[in-house]
């Protein structure tokens, strides 16, 4: 009905201003400049993050099977690294630098590049993981599929690139894919679809009823840093975080924070006879009854 359409393009506040449907409408379909419009957006409430326990941690990321371990090691990664799934999947062979123990990661939230530590318990297995996408890189040479995708025109500007084992996915597909933009078949990363389903499956099979999911690792590696001491600032880097605000989140879960207050309740729970007829004897002879009857 008009009313109906009338109400998609206007603010609900009645206002009648533009809403975000009416500015995409013009500039996108439309084609047509409207200019500045001050509109008002709506703010996304903010939420607490799940956190698993060290002891949930070690439940769950022995739970996790399939493809060889390597879904584990991924799922080891983001809680040591504190990585976003898709990120932990994207990493390039380039990307490890196993004497240095760090990770850099490429195009990450907000498309910018940053550092991480690589977890010690885990430069034996990325070295044979390393060594497991070696030869299964020649093989894909020998059979002439050896691409990978690259993004920001990279394929272009080094041509030979996408067949240089440097720049193939660590966490490589098990199946070959065809590019649907240059049509060349290589391997893609690995699907963070399967990998969570492992992890969902690790926790139904741990018994645990939070809602964990991959990204719960990277908010456990951010509460667990700043329970052990580490700076906020710090914290941030590593995640990635454009602003601390965004890192205070985990301030308000970690145990040292609010869980760490003693409740007066549980104070009052805690005495005894004997405290508690001590402390009345205190205050007879604050007031000089020693001996008085309570």
């Amino acid at each position: 009905s008009w009313s109906r359409r009338t109400a998609l393009l206007t603010r609900p506040d009645g206002s009648g201003e533009p809403s975000y449907v009416t500015n995409f409408l013009y500039q996108e379909v439309l084609q047509i400049d409207v200019g500045r419009l001050d509109a008002v957006r709506a703010k996304r409430p903010e939420r607490l993050p799940v956190v698993m326990s060290r002891a949930e941690v070690r439940q769950v990321l022995e739970g996790v099977e399939g493809a060889e371990g390597v879904y584990r090691l991924l799922c080891q990664l983001q809680y040591g690294s504190g990585l976003r799934v898709l990120e932990a999947c994207q990493i390039r062979v380039h990307d490890i630098d196993l004497p240095r123990g760090q990770i850099a990661v490429r195009n990450g939230k907000g498309g910018k590049d940053r550092v991480v530590m690589l977890p010690r318990s885990l430069r034996e297995s990325l070295a044979g993981q390393l060594e497991k996408r070696r030869r299964q890189h020649d093989r894909d040479v020998a059979n002439g599929v050896a691409r990978v995708w690259l993004p920001d025109a990279l394929a272009r500007k080094y041509p030979r690139a996408p067949r240089e084992l440097g720049w193939q996915f660590l966490f490589a597909s098990r199946q070959l894919s065809r590019d649907p933009r240059s049509g060349q078949v290589g391997r893609h990363h690995l699907y963070p679809g399967a990998l969570a389903r492992a992890v969902t499956r690790a926790v139904r099979q741990a018994g645990l009823v939070k809602h964990i999911t991959c990204h719960t690792f990277r908010h456990s590696f951010a509460t667990h840093l700043l329970e052990d001491g580490y700076d906020i600032r710090t914290v941030q880097e590593l995640l990635g975080h454009k602003e601390v605000s965004t890192t205070m989140i985990y301030t308000h879960i970690m145990v040292k924070g609010v869980p760490a207050v003693r409740s007066p309740l549980d104070v009052l729970a805690g005495l005894n006879a004997e405290e508690v007829e001590a402390a009345l004897e205190a205050t007879r002879q604050m007031h000089g009854r020693a001996g008085a009857p309570a």
